[in-house]
């Protein structure tokens, strides 16, 4: 079991490896660990970390030094209840219902002009405010959402709308071996390769959906999984194909180099992955 104390830094936070805390490797750990056994004065820490990157629009940034608030506050609202305080989460959750891709494809800002249907051009969320949408932040932001709605939060309407968008998006976006790249599933007019680790957090956001897109996407995971390396991509693969009914065993046994694949790889093996809890 890692020792996550021992990583950890003075501020609460951890590191992508070594050197200055953020955000996404300190949320990634702290699921992690409400996947075993936490620490309380390590998850404490770590609280107190996550409200240093709280900002006055309700949103998270990477880490302290940055004030705008980025695609990493859909991670905080991921926590479970003990690991970050409720009104941040609650603000998180605003956060992101004001956030939507922008898009810069000639095809949606003629239909925007022409005011044609939403459905054809659902929205997903970006890295960044003001950005195009992309499959990680659309991803995180639906599993997201759907924590908001098992927890019963309020809006539930309006939360649910908003997931089913960004599933279509997601479905919207499969590349032609079946997974997902990072953003368009095309480019100069050539269809792009999908990529491990983006294939395996689709596949997990769209837990519970069942579709012929679905059982291709799981056949370029396995395919995915019969090479890839990476202690990212193999994690990604195993908990996207385990969100829907299958727990494969890896081909190649990683090594992890960084906090973040210590933690996704623990999330991996996890009897229950908290992602989906």
């Amino acid at each position: 079991m890692t020792d996550w104390k021992a990583t950890q830094n003075g501020d609460g936070g951890w590191a992508y490896s070594r050197g200055c805390s953020w955000t996404e490797p300190t949320v990634f750990v702290l699921l992690a660990q409400s996947a075993s056994t936490s620490d309380r004065d390590s998850l404490a820490k770590g609280m107190k970390f996550l409200s240093s990157i709280a900002r006055q629009d309700g949103g998270s940034s990477p880490q302290p030094g940055v004030e705008e608030s980025t695609w990493v506050t859909a991670l905080v609202a991921l926590l479970p209840e003990d690991a970050v305080r409720e009104r941040q989460r609650r603000q998180a959750i605003d956060w992101l219902k004001s956030r939507t891709g922008r898009e810069s494809g000639w095809r949606y800002k003629l239909q925007q002009r022409l005011g044609g249907s939403k459905e054809e051009y659902p929205d997903g969320w970006p890295w960044f405010p003001g950005a195009a949408a992309w499959v990680i932040p659309t991803s995180l932001g639906i599993l997201a959402f759907e924590r908001a709605l098992r927890r019963g939060d309020a809006e539930r309407d309006e939360l649910q709308v908003r997931v089913d968008a960004a599933k279509r998006f997601l479905l919207g976006h499969v590349c032609a071996d079946g997974g997902w790249n990072h953003g368009s599933n095309k480019a100069l007019g050539r269809d792009g390769d999908s990529y491990p680790e983006t294939t395996g957090i689709a596949l997990l956001a769209l837990n519970g959906v069942a579709s012929g897109q679905i059982e291709r996407a799981k056949a370029a995971a396995r395919k995915h999984l019969e090479t890839c390396r990476t202690a990212e991509g193999i994690a990604w693969l195993r908990m996207g194909l385990a969100a829907h009914g299958e727990i494969p065993a890896p081909v190649f046994d990683p090594v992890c180099r960084t906090n973040m694949d210590e933690a996704l790889m623990a999330l991996a093996g996890a009897a229950r992955n908290p992602l989906l809890a």
